[in-house]
């Protein structure tokens, strides 16, 4: 199993202070950002979960942040359901994208990818990283990439679904031209709906967490057709885009409609040479969490197959997180399983079969 959004986090943003330059440094020792060194920056979202984000179950001894303990990680996760590989997603670094201040917020991405890299990945083969940026600094983010994309333990590049704009707009192309450059696929996580980032609904901000948490996938509805309409993946076609944590059903119906909206009115987007489905079946990838639980699973089957989803989605428990999903209690036909639960992930990420070192033999695949 390679599970593809595994939240490392830490119980202090003060972590980062050796990774950051002494001007950076000093908006974290001297607390001018909200929260001081004790949480990463970052503006609250206009709803509140009622019993909080995280799996109380995960919580290490020493009363920690859930995801800032390894050991705990690995029993847990890796070891429990015997994880290929865990591709780790962070935590509040991805919110580095709600700062108005774009340098800010590179250096403090950089920071966190300097110490995922450090202290993190060296503990264990299994661990990948993910690469983050601030989209709201192309240059910036542009360079991180080119830094730090050919890390042997880097699988991709990491941004936020909340955005300035969506992601096909030329303002982003630095960023998706750098990835290309290095081969790198990039992933959008849900969140960072704050700060300079756009509402995470098309009308306004949600009253209630389950309201809003519901309607996030309006984010990857808007960035899979700004990344399409705007030719992304003709200008760079071997860019892959994954949308983690933004739901899976959804993407069928929304293709289906842009599919005749662009045979109507192709005359917009004369660089465009393909059908927008054509370019999602190539060029876009889901994690499977959270999947959706329709009473009848053949109506989730439908929708599944609609998109594909035996080659289109990646298996993901988005541990330590309140809505983790269970490896062994996932709707995924089983006649999909294989390819849901590994080997897509390991061809979008060129990750090679693991070895047993004691046993000197290929782990069997789950």
């Amino acid at each position: 199993m390679i599970d593809c959004d595994v939240h490392n986090s830490w119980s202090t943003s003060a972590v980062l202070l050796p990774y950051l330059d002494p001007y950076f440094r000093d908006f974290l020792e001297r607390g001018e950002l909200p929260g001081g060194r004790d949480s990463f920056p970052h503006a609250h979202r206009p709803w509140l979960h009622p019993e909080g984000y995280m799996r109380t179950d995960a919580i290490p001894g020493d009363g920690g942040a859930p995801g800032s303990d390894y050991d705990l990680l690995c029993e847990q996760l890796l070891d429990r359901y015997d994880v290929e590989y865990a591709i780790l997603t962070g935590d509040e670094a991805v919110e580095a994208s709600t700062l108005a201040n774009p340098y800010l917020a590179s250096a403090l991405a950089r920071a966190s990818n300097d110490w995922t890299l450090e202290e993190w990945t060296p503990r264990d083969p299994r661990l990948k990283a993910s690469l983050v940026v601030a989209p709201q600094d192309p240059p910036g983010a542009a360079a991180e990439i080119r830094r730090l994309g050919d890390h042997p333990d880097v699988v991709q590049v990491l941004v936020s679904s909340g955005s300035e704009r969506p992601y096909g707009d030329p303002f982003y192309h630095p960023i998706w031209e750098a990835a290309a450059e290095v081969g790198l696929p990039v992933a959008a996580h849900l969140g960072a709906q704050g700060g300079i980032n756009a509402n995470p609904t098309g009308c306004g901000p949600p009253t209630f967490f389950w309201e809003g948490h519901a309607l996030l996938c309006e984010t990857g509805m808007g960035h899979v057709a700004s990344l399409i309409a705007h030719g992304v993946f003709e200008k760079f076609p071997n860019l892959r885009f994954t949308l983690i944590e933004c739901g899976v059903a959804w993407l069928g119906p929304i293709l289906w409609r842009l599919d005749a909206d662009y045979k109507a009115l192709r005359k917009e987007t004369p660089w465009l040479k393909r059908l927008p489905s054509e370019y999602a079946a190539d060029h876009i990838r889901l994690t499977t969490q959270p999947l959706e639980q329709p009473k009848d699973d053949a109506h989730l089957r439908a929708a599944l197959e609609a998109i594909d989803g035996e080659r289109t989605l990646l298996f993901a428990t988005d541990y330590p997180h309140w809505d983790f999903d269970d490896p062994e209690l996932v709707r995924i036909p089983r006649e999909w399983r294989e390819r849901v639960f590994s080997e897509n992930a390991r061809e979008l990420y060129g990750l090679p079969v693991r070895r047993d070192d004691r046993a000197g033999a290929a782990q069997p695949v789950v």
